[in-house]
């Protein structure tokens, strides 16, 4: 990472020349030159936002009832104003779908103007929220509230526009809409229904077009060429049908006073303030996740400032309900769109601002041809994909289907304030009660006792437990199993009188989470008892959860602190979460310093754990980095003794019998079934002996996915060569002829040793094997040199050295390598084979994968998935 970060020598000739500047005494430092510059990736992105934001807000306008000079003052309100002011830089503002019901709503039950006051109130409400410094808090709605009040936005959305596409007029509700769509049918408006029909077909078919021409023509906004292939087509037929219609701005509406009873007022202020606010926070949050997939970009924007984000918010709404506009809130699509379009900074998002105002003042005759039918189909589309099987799979396998399929129905027949309290009523009952059901069993197999536990474990389950465990007999062994993530200090202390009352008339008793592989500690006989943080659920003495449980056992030799009574042992490894992906962080002893590849450290964990500090090499295989192995201290109770007399035979031991004891029985049906059917992968994965890489990590894979080749410097040696190596071809050709894998990646990394030894190698000297091997390297080494051909680059920025460069040219030319491999071209030339090539920065946890632009191998990096509408 640190060849990445600019060095400090700029600054020191910043630091000489400022020493130069100088001045009179007494007079005030001349002023620094200031020039603003728009970086051109802001002037792209903000026209392809502009392009999406106008037929939207348009089509939103129509939805809500309102003029639609309103959306375009939302438009540029939220551009303008929340751009500059808010707290992420990226995000783009404007009048959004979600509040489409909320906004209907207002407009029907008490006008126009009154609806731009509620707007004034609800930015105010905003901006109180936001010097307090609460936005975190509107993060902790649960999802599935969310995503079910968003979905019931989308069907009411769709519903009344149905109603528009046929050529028809809305009704206030989705219960009218509906009792009066059999009527709306048997009066249909041919021309409205086939411009409907046209503008879907268009957003439908559009990002669908394949080829290289396709990916040309993506890059015009689909809602963009829907609207205006609609438009013209109208226009050149002739058609007779309802088109936008723009007033004069002189006769604009502006806010009023609110007129109305003051409780429906607040609960509309209310109702303005939660949606606008959920709305544009969660949508803050995609954004960082989709800046995080560029680590260039992230380096450059950085991480939101939701109390800001809430500030701006609340100042673009009072500017927008002042000005007679919509409410203003962040919108995904548009925001989605100005990341991936290439935008850098929030200049992107002010100048989107800046073109709708211009499109509102000189574009009035062009807008004014647009069908109204166009612009509901096209909102009926956002509404439609408002309700995203994604979010109903994902809360159908977090068991909140039902939170969320309550609030959906709440919001489309109550209304969203309705919807949505309604949704949090069912949610805390939820979990109330799964909080109060635990299941306790107790069974018996080959003379050991289990006990499992499954559910959160509470005072309320404190009796049945204690009954459970009084039914085992005295001196027996004892695995007590703890399924769940939550543990209260009443039954914490409850398992653990049992136990010290267990082992004191003989007995052992082992206690350890089934899905997390973790353990207790046995109590300490010496006076101390065992603490709270060596629980299964990883517990303090109150109230805890077990997101990060997995602690190691003590040894059998454990002593006590006197101060403390904490168990303390000067082998013990008491890891915490995340430092098996961090060598441990433990001094385990090592009796020779690890052989490893040239030019990378030498710290090892310990064996027995499979992470990015330690990983099989050349067996074809990868242990799934998703099952927690456990490196604690002490043989498991009746394995017997470890095998090895040395410390590495110990931990190696240790990481088998925890493996056995942990991961075993979740993963032995599955491998029983690879058993039984045989090994098909989908994949060779060909990749560096590097102990950091963990392929089934990185590409989440587990047993059965990758038939996995590892050497030093991911080489495939051209066949034919005197230096080629078989082992490597018959790996190829085993895959290719008779695993019939569909795909073969070469993987390169940062930090290659073997690319630096490349990079260092002088002619002459012993040949080692490690030099002879390294032979296979030196046409990259060629392929670098040689000016006549372009550069392998990566994607978001420039090479950090020539050793980094050196990696990417590397698959580039193992890649040609594998084409000669005779299996391999013939698989190409039937097309069952693709080949690909990868680099993965491993300070970045990043991946790039190699694509071919204009002859130039690219290496783009892989993002999160794309944000929803």
């Amino acid at each position: 990472m640190s060849a990445c970060v600019p060095t400090r020598a700029t600054d020191s000739n910043a630091n000489v020349s400022r020493t130069k500047r100088v001045h009179p005494p007494h007079s005030p430092p001349p002023p620094s030159p200031r020039r603003f510059r728009i970086a051109g990736a802001d002037v792209s992105a903000s026209i392809a936002v502009f392009l999406i934001a106008l037929p939207l807000s348009l089509g939103i306008a129509l939805a809500t009832g309102a003029p639609l000079q309103a959306g375009l003052v939302a438009a540029a309100a939220g551009g303008l104003v929340a751009g500059l002011l808010g707290g992420c830089p990226l995000q783009v503002s404007g009048p959004a779908a979600g509040l489409t019901v909320v906004t209907a709503d207002l407009i029907h039950r008490y006008g126009w103007r009154t609806t731009c006051a509620v707007t004034v109130l609800a930015g105010l409400a905003q901006l109180a929220l936001g010097c307090v410094r609460v936005a975190r808090t509107a993060l902790a709605v649960s999802p599935a509230i969310v995503h079910g009040m968003l979905a019931g936005i989308g069907v009411t959305i769709a519903v009344a526009q149905l109603h528009i596409v046929l050529g028809g007029t809305p009704q206030s509700s989705v219960l009218a809409n509906l009792r009066a769509l059999p009527a709306q049918l048997a009066d249909l408006h041919p021309a409205d229904v086939a411009m409907s029909v046209l503008t879907l077909a268009l957003l439908l078919l559009w990002p669908r077009v394949p080829g290289r021409l396709g990916h040309l023509m993506r890059k015009i906004p689909a809602a963009l060429v829907a609207v205006a292939g609609a438009t013209l087509t109208a226009s050149l037929a002739g058609l007779s049908l309802a088109k936008v219609d723009l007033p004069s701005w002189s006769s604009h509406a502006l806010a009023g006073l609110p007129e109305g009873p003051v409780l429906g007022i607040a609960a509309a202020v209310l109702t303005t303030t939660l949606v606008c606010s959920v709305q544009s926070l969660l949508g803050a949050v995609a954004v960082d996740k989709l800046v995080a997939g560029q680590p260039g970009l992230s380096a450059r924007v950085g991480r939101s400032d939701l109390n800001r984000e809430l500030l701006g918010q609340g100042a673009a709404n009072v500017v927008s309900g002042v000005l007679g506009g919509l409410p203003v809130a962040g919108v995904a699509v548009r925001s989605s769109a100005n990341v991936q379009a290439g935008a850098v900074s929030r200049n992107s998002t002010m100048l989107h601002g800046v073109l709708v105002v211009v499109a509102a003042l000189l574009m009035v005759p062009v807008l004014e041809l647009i069908p109204l039918a166009s612009l509901a189909a096209l909102v009926m589309a956002v509404g439609i994909q408002m309700v995203s099987l994604h979010h109903i799979r994902t809360v159908t396998r977090h068991r909140e289907v039902l939170v969320y399929a309550v609030t959906t129905l709440g919001v489309v027949f109550l209304g969203v304030l309705e919807g949505v309290l309604l949704g949090v009523t069912v949610a805390v009952a939820v979990a109330l009660n799964r909080l109060a059901h635990t299941r306790i069993t107790h069974d018996e197999k080959e003379g050991v006792h289990h006990v499992h536990v499954r559910g959160q474990l509470t005072f309320l389950a404190v009796p049945r437990l204690s009954r459970t465990l009084h039914l085992v007999p005295q001196g027996t062994h004892v695995v007590v199993e703890l399924d769940g993530s939550f543990m209260d200090h009443a039954a914490y202390e409850s398992l653990q009188d049992w136990q010290n009352a267990h082992t004191a008339r003989g007995g052992s008793a082992e206690l350890t989470g089934r899905r997390t592989g973790v353990r207790v500690t046995e109590p300490d006989h010496t006076g101390g008892e065992a603490t709270p943080a060596e629980t299964a659920t990883g517990t303090t003495s109150g109230s805890t959860t077990t997101e990060a449980p997995a602690r190691t056992n003590a040894p059998a030799h454990t002593t006590a602190n006197a101060p403390t009574g904490e168990p303390t042992t000067s082998t013990a490894c008491r890891c915490h979460p995340w430092t098996p992906w961090r060598n441990h962080q433990c001094d385990h002893p090592q009796s020779a310093p690890p052989s490893g590849h040239p030019g990378e450290p030498t710290d090892r964990p310990a064996p027995g754990t499979t992470t990015p500090g330690d990983t099989d090499t050349d067996t074809g295989t990868d242990t799934h980095p998703g099952t927690r192995k456990d490196t604690g201290t002490g043989p498991h109770p009746g394995t017997g003794t470890s095998p090895g007399t040395g410390p590495g035979g110990h931990q190696l031991a240790r990481g088998i019998s925890a493996f056995q004891r942990n991961t075993a029985p979740l993963v032995r049906g599955e491998l029983a079934r690879l058993a039984k059917e045989g090994q098909r992968p989908s994949q060779l994965f060909l990749t560096c002996a590097d102990s950091r890489l963990v392929t089934s990590m990185i590409t989440s894979s587990g047993p059965g996915d990758l038939f996995v080749v590892r050497n030093v410097g991911n080489l495939v040696p051209p066949p034919g060569e005197e230096s080629g190596d078989d082992s490597v071809a018959a790996a190829i050709e085993y895959a290719v002829d008779v695993l019939r894998v569909r795909s073969i990646t070469v993987c390169g990394h940062s930090g290659c040793g073997a690319m630096q030894a490349l990079l260092n190698s002088e002619p002459g000297g012993a040949q080692t094997p490690l030099k002879r091997w390294l032979r296979n390297g030196l046409p990259s080494l060629e392929r670098m040199a040689d000016d006549g051909r372009p550069w392998a680059r990566l994607a978001a920025r420039a090479p950090a050295d020539a050793v980094e460069q050196l990696c990417l040219t590397n698959v580039v030319q193992q890649l040609e390598h594998l084409r000669g491999h005779e299996s391999v071209a013939r698989a190409l030339r039937e097309g069952a084979l693709e080949l690909h090539g990868m680099y993965f920065h491993v300070g970045e946890a990043q991946a790039y994968l190699l694509t071919e632009e204009d002859g130039e191998q690219l290496f783009d990096g892989v993002g999160v998935a794309d944000l929803s509408a």
